[in-house]
C-alpha cells in the first residue's frame, strides 16, 4: 500500500511542479492574462477533442465496451448525487455565492487536472474511461451547470452542446471505436502530438491562476470548508461505495475515481465571471482544492486500488 501511494503521489507532485511553471511565470508576469486565455482556449478547442480521439482510437471489444458504459452511467450517477447533496447542505443568503459553492461540490476538473494522471496510472485503459467520464462532464457542464450558474433556462441550447469540442471529440471516437477503425496516419500523428500536449499546458495554465488566487476569502468561510469537503472526500467515497457495490470493471472504477476525486473544475470560475455570480470566490475555491489535491487525491486513488485489489 506505501508502494502505491508512492508511486501514486509521485505522479501527483509531477503535475504540481508543471502547476509550479505556470505559478512562477503568473508571479514573475511572463504570461499575461490574454496569453493564458488564448491557452486555456487552445486545450478545450483542439488539444481536448484530440485527447478524446486518440484515447477511443482503439480495437472494438464488447467487455471494454461494457466497461465504457459503466463508467459513463457512474458519471452520470455522482454527478446528480453531488447535485442533491450540494442543494441539501450548501446554502447562503447570496445567490452567486450559493450557485458557486454548489457548482464547486458538484463539477471536478477531470480533463485538466484527471485525464494526464489517469494516462499516466491506467495507461491507455486510464485515458479510455477516463473519456467516458469527461463526455458526461462535458454534457452536465453545459446543462446542469449552466443552468445552475445563470438560472435561466433559455441560455439551454442543443446546438451548443452538439457542436461543443469535448462532444465532438468523444462522437469521432466512439464511432473509430465501435468500427474498429484508425485514422490514416497522416492525421493521426497530428492528433497524437496535439494530445500530448494535455499534461504541459493545462497545468501551467492552472499554476497562473493560482498565482493571482486570494486565499485569505475562503480561509474563515465554514461553506468553502464543506464544499471543498464534498469535492475532494465526501461525493468519491460515496462514488467508491457505489462502484464496488455495483461490481464495476476496477479499471474503469479506479479511472472513474480519478476524475471524480480531482479539485474544483476550472469552469466554475468561467461561469461565475459570464453570469455575474462571485468570481473571487470560484478562483478561491479552485485554488484552494487544487492545492490541497496533492494530498486528498493520492489518499483517494491508492485506498480505491487497495479494495479493489490492483496493483
Amino acid at each position: 500500500m506505501l508502494t502505491s501511494f508512492l508511486t501514486v503521489s509521485q505522479q501527483v507532485v509531477i503535475l504540481f511542479l508543471l502547476i509550479g511553471v505556470g505559478f512562477v511565470c503568473g508571479k514573475t508576469k511572463f504570461l499575461a492574462d490574454t496569453a493564458v486565455t488564448g491557452m486555456t482556449d487552445f486545450v478545450l478547442y483542439i488539444v481536448t477533442p484530440c485527447v478524446m480521439i486518440q484515447s477511443l482510437q482503439r480495437e472494438f471489444d464488447a467487455a471494454l465496451a461494457g466497461a465504457f458504459l459503466q463508467a459513463v452511467l457512474f458519471a452520470v450517477v455522482t454527478t446528480f448525487i453531488g447535485y442533491f447533496l450540494a442543494r441539501a447542505t450548501l446554502h447562503d443568503q447570496q445567490p452567486e455565492r450559493e450557485s458557486v459553492y454548489r457548482f464547486a461540490a458538484i463539477f471536478s476538473n477531470c480533463g485538466f487536472m484527471a485525464l494526464p494522471l489517469e494516462g499516466a496510472l491506467l495507461g491507455p485503459d486510464g485515458m479510455f474511461f477516463g473519456a467516458a467520464f469527461l463526455a458526461v462532464f462535458n454534457i452536465m457542464n453545459w446543462t446542469l451547470g449552466l443552468y445552475m450558474m445563470s438560472r435561466n433556462r433559455q441560455l439551454l441550447s442543443l446546438r451548443k452542446l452538439i457542436t461543443n469540442p469535448g462532444i465532438i471529440g468523444v462522437t469521432i471516437g466512439v464511432i473509430l471505436f465501435f468500427t474498429s477503425s484508425t485514422l490514416p496516419s497522416l492525421i493521426n500523428a497530428p492528433v497524437d502530438y496535439l494530445a500530448a500536449l494535455n499534461t504541459p499546458i493545462p497545468m501551467v495554465v492552472i499554476g497562473y491562476h493560482l498565482s493571482h488566487a486570494k486565499l485569505s476569502v475562503v480561509f474563515r468561510d465554514f461553506r468553502a470548508w464543506l464544499t471543498i469537503a464534498e469535492r475532494l472526500v465526501i461525493l468519491p467515497l460515496i462514488g467508491l461505495g457505489l462502484g464496488i457495490v455495483t461490481g464495476m470493471d476496477p479499471i474503469a472504477l479506479t479511472a472513474c475515481m480519478v476524475a471524480l476525486c480531482a479539485p474544483v473544475a476550472a469552469s466554475c470560475t468561467m461561469f461565475s465571471v459570464i453570469y455575474g455570480q462571485d468570481s473571487e470566490l470560484s478562483v478561491s475555491l479552485v485554488s484552494l482544492s487544487t492545492l490541497l489535491s496533492i494530498l486528498t487525491m493520492p489518499v483517494m486513488i491508492v485506498l480505491t486500488q487497495t479494495l479493489l485489489a490492483l496493483p
